[in-house]
């Protein structure tokens, strides 16, 4: 990343941000194919977050996007490991940048075999500190989920789940259903409309 694309990522417009983030989207993170899902669902396409919440400039734009979906109140971000992992480290950095530093949580899929054997990797916060959950791919809602629970069991208030990719195959009303308020960056069409008129 060169540092000029860097100085206009981390100054410009939001909306100048999201269309960058959409066309690294599609151009590095978007496959079709013949796949088989966390869920078990086959697709005929895959989005590999990670391509693009690990790349320099897909993590800039991702922490500023997230970070300002964020309500006031929020306490800290968290999300599950791995696909989580990148997306709640860009936004605490970027939260550090604009003078509204957040703590960031990871959960664990399974408790630590060691020391504090623990779920939850990060800060301690209050009991009853609003927290919101981070997704890179939703499609069921069943792995931020496991977050969610995880992070209510120690004892913290989660309220809204916010995702970089929508795939719109029912993990938006999975989430409603719980009581848990639903946002995300990009719907599976919003890719695949750049992906295709990259691709023509």
């Amino acid at each position: 990343m060169t540092s000029s694309v860097t100085t206009m990522l981390a100054s410009c417009d939001l909306a100048t941000v999201q269309q960058h983030l959409l066309t690294l989207l599609a151009r590095l993170a978007y496959r079709e194919g013949d796949f088989v899902l966390s869920s078990g669902q086959r697709s005929s396409y895959y989005i590999n977050g990670k391509l693009v919440t690990l790349d320099p400039e897909g993590a800039l734009c991702v922490g500023r996007l997230m970070r300002s979906r964020l309500p006031e109140d929020t306490a800290a971000v968290a999300g599950l490991t791995l696909g989580a992992d990148p997306i709640v480290a860009a936004v605490t950095v970027v939260s550090a940048y604009e003078q509204r530093p957040l703590p960031g949580l990871i959960v664990r899929k399974e408790a630590k075999g060691h020391g504090t054997r623990a779920y939850i990797e990060g800060p301690s916060l209050e009991k009853g500190a609003k927290v919101v959950v981070l997704e890179d791919v939703v499609t069921t809602g069943q792995s931020a989920m496991k977050a969610v629970t995880r992070l209510r069991n120690a004892g913290y208030t989660v309220e809204r789940v916010v995702s970089l990719v929508d795939r719109q195959q029912g993990g938006g009303q999975f989430y409603q259903e719980r009581g848990l308020a639903f946002d995300t960056l990009f719907t599976i069409p919003d890719i695949q409309a750049i992906a295709q008129h990259t691709s023509d």
